[in-house]
């Protein structure tokens, strides 16, 4: 018998789905606790994985045209 609600991966999928359609691409997933960088005691907010971006650290790999 199908459930009369989503799980959480339909709910998550149809999330990112929406971004997709919208050409907007993923990036992989981060961590609790930021990889190498002792600035951040955690991640609080989804923005803190492209801090490398924002601060001219890194080049992002999918820039804005």
């Amino acid at each position: 018998m199908k459930l009369p609600y989503k799980t959480t991966e339909e709910v998550r999928q149809t999330f990112l789905n929406h971004f997709l359609k919208r050409d907007h691409q993923l990036i992989e997933p981060s961590r609790i606790i930021p990889k190498d960088d002792p600035t951040l005691m955690f991640i609080n907010s989804g923005m803190a994985p492209l801090k490398p971006y924002f601060t001219g650290q890194a080049k992002p790999p999918y820039p804005c045209v």
